[in-house]
C-alpha cells in the first residue's frame, strides 16, 4: 500500500521563501536552455531531478509517489501529445512526398504579385493553417522560406512570419497546447479554448494590419486595406465562432482555410492599384491559374483532416466509444492505482487526481491518422512513400516526444507535490495586479521554451490555482496564459534559431531578435491590460470552468 501525502502549499512556513524553493526547479529550467545552451531533453531530464529532490526533500513527498507521478506524467506526454504530433507531421509528410504540397505553394503564389498581400495570404493565412496542423516551428521556416523565394529580403521575411505566426499558436498542432493543459489541470477544454477565442479577437484583428504597416506604412495600409480587411475579419470570425462551438483541434486550421478562400475569391473581383515590391521585378506575366481539380486534390489531405476532426467531435460519433457500445472494444484504460487516494489536500480529503490514460479511438490523434490512412488511398501514394514518410516522422519526433514527455512529467510532480499550488498562493498575494501578470508568465514561458505547450504545463497549474484563490474563473487566467504565450513565440531563441536557419541566417539571430522584441513587448503590455479589462470589466464573457470527471 502506498504512503499518504498531505499537500503543504507553505512547507517552510513563509510563503515567499516556500515560492522560491519551489520556483527552484523552473529555474533551472531556465538555466538550462539559456545560459548553459542544453538540449531540451537534457534541459527536461535535469529539471525533472531537480524537482525530484525539492519534492522529497522540501515537501516531504515519498519517493515512491514522485516516481508514480513521473510515470503518469511522462505517460501523458506520450499520449495523447506525441501520438496527436506524430500523426499530424505524418499527414504533413504525405502531402510532401507525393507532391500535393508544391501545388499547394504555387496555388498560393499565384493570386497576386503584391508583396504585402502576399505576406498575409503566406505569412498569415498559409502560416496559421500550418501552425494549426502541424505547429512546432514548422510554419516560421516553410513561409518564411517561401516569402524568400517571392522576393523577401531573408531578414525582413523571417520577423514578418514571426509577427505573422502570433495569431494561431494558442491552437497550434490541432489544438495541443490547450488540450494538454486542460488534462493536466482537470477542466474541460472547451471552456478553456472558448475564453481563448474571445480574448485573441484583438490581436487576430491587429496583426494582419500591423504586418502590412510595418512593409509600408499608412500609405500601404490605405492601397490594401480592402483585402486585408476581408482576410482578418474572415480569420478572426472563425476563429471566434470555432474556438466557442468546436473545440481547441480545429479553429487554426478552419479560419486559415475559411481567409484563404475568402480573400482570394475577393481579389478575383479587386485588384491593388499600385503593386507593392521589395524587388526589381516588374513583369508578372509568369504566374498561371490553375486548375480547380488539380488544386482541389493537392488541398485534400488537410481537407480529409477538417472532415476527420469534425467527425470526431460529434456527440452521435463519441456515443459509439461508450460503455456497452459499438466501439466500447476499443477502449483500454491505464490507471495509476498507487496515486488512487494517496495525496490529500490540506484539509485532509483525497485529491482526485490518479486519473488513468483511456487509449481510445476517440483521441484526435486517431482522427488525424484516419485522414492520413483516407489520404493515402484517395491519393493513390505509393507503399515506398508511404514508408519514407512514416519513418522521417518517428526519426524526426523522437527527441522532440521525449523533451514533451520529461516536460509533462515535471508539470506532474510539481503539481502533485504542491509546488504549483505554492507559487499559486505566493502570486495570489500580489491581490488583482495579476490579472495583468497572468498573460506575461504565458509570454515569458514561451519565450523561454519556445512552445505555446510548454509553457501552459508549466504554468497551466499556478494559474489555476491563483485563479482560485482570487476567486476569478478558472478559464480566464488558463487562456491568458496561452494568449500571452503567443506573443513570446515572437520573440523565442527556439523560434528565432529555427526562422534564420530557414532562410540561410545562421549566425544573426541577435538582428532577428532586435526586429521582433520590441513588437513582442508592445503586445504583452496590451494583452496584460485586456485581461485585466475583462477580469474587472467584462467578466460575463467568460465561461465557467467545467472540471473534469476523473
Amino acid at each position: 500500500m502506498s504512503p499518504t501525502y498531505q499537500v503543504v502549499f507553505d512547507p517552510l512556513s513563509n510563503i515567499w521563501l516556500s515560492a522560491l524553493v519551489a520556483f527552484v526547479p523552473i529555474l533551472c529550467f531556465l538555466l538550462c536552455l539559456l545560459v548553459f545552451k542544453m538540449k531540451g531533453y537534457i534541459a527536461g531530464f535535469i529539471t525533472v531531478i531537480v524537482a525530484t529532490i525539492v519534492a522529497m526533500f522540501a515537501y516531504d513527498m515519498p519517493f515512491s509517489l514522485v516516481g508514480a507521478s513521473f510515470v503518469q506524467g511522462f505517460a501523458n506526454g506520450m499520449w495523447p501529445i506525441a501520438w496527436i504530433i506524430i500523426a499530424a507531421i505524418f499527414l504533413y509528410k504525405l502531402s510532401i512526398k507525393s507532391g500535393s504540397f508544391e501545388i499547394i505553394k504555387e496555388s498560393v503564389m499565384s493570386i497576386t504579385p503584391d508583396h504585402r498581400i502576399q505576406v498575409i495570404l503566406i505569412g498569415f493565412c498559409f502560416g496559421s493553417f500550418l501552425e494549426g496542423a502541424i505547429g512546432f516551428g514548422g510554419p516560421v521556416a516553410i513561409t518564411a522560406a517561401l516569402l524568400v523565394g517571392l522576393g523577401l529580403k531573408p531578414l525582413y521575411a523571417a520577423g514578418l512570419c514571426l509577427i505573422a505566426n502570433t495569431a494561431p499558436v494558442a491552437f497550434g498542432a490541432v489544438g495541443i497546447p490547450i488540450i494538454a493543459m486542460s488534462s493536466l489541470v482537470g477542466v474541460q477544454q472547451y471552456e478553456v479554448s472558448a475564453m481563448v477565442g474571445r480574448m485573441l479577437v484583438p490581436l487576430s484583428l491587429t496583426v494582419p494590419f500591423f504586418i502590412v504597416f510595418l512593409m509600408d506604412g499608412i500609405k500601404g495600409v490605405k492601397e490594401t486595406f480592402p483585402a486585408i480587411l476581408v482576410a482578418a475579419l474572415s480569420f478572426t470570425a472563425t476563429q471566434f465562432l470555432s474556438s466557442n462551438f468546436l473545440g481547441a483541434e480545429l479553429p487554426d486550421i478552419i479560419s486559415a482555410v475559411v481567409s484563404l478562400a475568402c480573400t482570394t475569391v475577393f481579389l478575383k473581383f479587386w485588384k491593388v492599384k499600385n503593386v507593392f515590391r521589395l524587388d526589381e521585378v516588374k513583369d508578372f506575366s509568369s504566374h498561371k491559374q490553375m486548375n480547380f481539380g488539380v488544386v482541389f486534390k493537392a488541398w485534400l489531405p488537410f481537407i480529409l483532416l477538417i472532415i476527420c476532426i469534425i467527425v470526431w467531435t460529434q456527440p452521435w460519433f463519441k456515443a459509439l466509444f461508450d460503455k456497452g457500445s459499438v466501439l466500447d472494444y476499443s477502449r483500454v484504460n491505464l490507471v495509476f492505482s498507487n496515486l488512487e487516494g494517496s495525496i490529500v489536500d490540506t484539509a485532509g480529503e483525497a485529491i482526485n487526481l490518479a486519473h488513468g490514460i483511456s487509449f481510445i479511438g476517440l483521441q484526435a490523434g486517431t482522427a488525424i491518422l484516419v485522414a492520413a490512412i483516407l489520404t493515402i488511398f484517395f491519393l493513390r501514394i505509393k507503399s515506398n512513400v508511404v514508408e519514407e514518410a512514416l519513418g522521417d516522422t518517428l526519426k524526426e519526433m523522437a527527441i522532440p516526444c521525449i523533451t514533451i514527455g520529461l516536460v509533462v512529467a515535471f508539470a506532474f510532480i510539481a503539481k502533485n507535490s504542491g509546488m504549483s499550488g505554492t507559487l499559486g498562493t505566493a502570486f495570489a498575494a500580489t491581490g488583482s495586479a495579476f490579472a495583468f501578470f497572468s498573460p506575461v508568465i504565458g509570454w515569458i514561458g514561451v519565450f523561454l521554451t519556445g512552445s505555446d505547450t510548454s509553457a501552459n504545463l508549466l504554468f497551466g497549474p499556478l494559474q489555476q490555482v491563483t485563479a482560485n484563490a482570487l476567486g476569478v474563473k478558472e478559464a480566464l487566467f488558463l487562456a491568458a496564459n496561452a494568449v500571452g504565450g503567443v506573443v513570446g513565440k515572437m520573440i523565442s531563441p527556439q523560434s528565432i534559431a529555427i526562422a534564420c536557419a530557414a532562410v540561410g541566417l545562421v549566425g544573426r539571430e541577435s538582428e532577428l531578435f532586435k526586429f521582433t522584441f520590441k513588437y513582442s513587448v508592445g503586445f504583452i503590455l496590451l494583452i496584460g491590460i485586456w485581461t485585466l479589462i475583462i477580469a474587472f470589466f467584462l467578466n460575463g464573457i467568460i465561461p465557467e470552468t467545467v472540471l473534469v470527471q476523473k
